[in-house]
């Protein structure tokens, strides 16, 4: 039996970055009852799991590209799925070797994971489906997340502990993986239309000025997003939830709006200022409703031009499977190594300032303007006339 049908890989695909995330927040969600069971009270071994994910991000999605190419996208994707499976061991680990081992090897499966959904798209849709499929794609780690901030004590309470929840997890994962192992992948549209293409390696993608300035325009959100998730609630600002769920309402009205409007430059500018508006207000402003409103526009913002976002190196033209892998494995590399500096210098503006976040805000608006300017730096696709129409 082999598995062919597109919307099948892609629910086999989408299914399986919303259980990474589910067991990832998960495993964060637990993370003082593992600590607990350990007897480890140090928040700098805390620290140093989180320090091991972020390597593993920034590592993964460098290397992605490379795996893809040695080991073929369908084994790439095999093997993104087993290493999330080995969060297993995270409510299974009896010290905290196992535990970082487990959360560094489920992240760098995640890392890997985000970067193979562009080349299976590009081998299983047309130009003009792929919006659909990437907003689809975009919004799987938000539902993933919603699903644990929402029900993870309903979870529990249904497999009897959190460990049983993290278990079946990793389980269901597994269960995914068996299925992928029926898949096939199809020649056509893995490399170029174009049969003038060449090898696209790292080092042409590092010269490649697109590749920097889609990454950077990316990065300054990135890098606020993860600021407020780490530092808001310290500084008192608890609003995050909702950024969460309307960030996955943002990103279904992407998806609708990019099958629509084939132009994806605008709406990245406007949805840009309109994010460091919102950030402005978020960080500064000392009304509760107020910080809520420009929560929730915030997080609308945020996810509604990540479809176009996405969409663009899928849309230019002679693009190959080979040449999106290593675009995507820069992007994300890129901007989460420029997002884990941020946030270092984040915290260390906060300490220097002795607790006060009012510097670390004005950083943290100031990057936030990456996606409105950046927007002035990307090619539009659209107007470029290069939609490969004959797909």
């Amino acid at each position: 039996m082999k598995i062919t049908h597109k919307y099948l890989v892609e629910t086999i695909v989408f299914l399986s970055y919303v259980l990474f995330a589910m067991a990832w927040v998960g495993g964060t969600a637990s993370m003082d009852q593992i600590m607990a069971t350990m007897h480890i009270n140090s928040l700098a071994s805390a620290s140093f799991i989180s320090g091991a994910v972020t390597l593993a991000k920034i590592v993964g999605t460098f290397i992605a590209a490379w795996l893809a190419i040695k080991l073929g996208l369908k084994n790439a994707f095999l093997l993104s799925g087993v290493l999330i499976a080995t969060g297993i061991l995270t409510p299974l680990a009896t010290n905290y070797e196992w535990l970082l081992l487990s959360r560094f090897l489920m992240g760098l499966g995640g890392a890997f994971m985000i970067v193979y959904f562009n080349p299976i798209v590009i081998s299983f849709f047309s130009v003009k489906e792929r919006a659909t499929i990437n907003g689809l794609n975009a919004v799987a780690f938000n539902i993933g997340t919603g699903i644990i901030l929402w029900q993870m004590d309903s979870f529990n309470q249904l497999t009897g502990s959190w460990k049983s929840t993290l278990i079946l997890f990793s389980l269901l994962t597994i269960v995914l993986c068996l299925l992928w192992l029926f898949v096939k992948i199809p020649n056509k549209n893995v490399s170029s239309t174009d049969n003038n293409a060449h090898h696209y390696s790292y080092i042409e993608g590092l010269k490649d000025k697109f590749n920097w300035q889609y990454a950077l325009t990316y990065s300054g959100i990135l890098a606020f997003y993860i600021c407020l998730f780490t530092f808001y609630p310290k500084a008192g600002i608890s609003q995050s939830a909702l950024v969460i769920a309307f960030g996955i309402a943002g990103t279904l009205a992407g998806i609708i709006y990019s099958k629509k409007v084939t132009s994806r430059l605008p709406v990245i500018r406007w949805s840009g200022l309109i994010i460091t508006l919102t950030v402005i207000g978020l960080s500064f402003s000392t009304d509760p409703l107020l910080q809520s409103v420009c929560a929730v526009v915030l997080g609308f913002f945020i996810f509604f031009p990540i479809t176009a976002l996405v969409s663009i190196p899928h849309e230019l033209a002679n693009m190959t499977g080979e040449k999106i892998t290593v675009i995507f494995s820069l992007f994300y590399s890129i901007s989460y190594l420029v997002a884990t500096m941020v946030l270092w210098l984040f915290g260390k503006l906060v300490d220097i300032n002795q607790g006060d976040f009012s510097a670390a805000f004005m950083l943290i608006s100031l990057l936030s303007t990456s996606f409105f300017i950046g927007s002035f730096f990307l090619p539009e696709p659209a107007q470029c006339n290069t939609y490969q129409n004959k797909e």
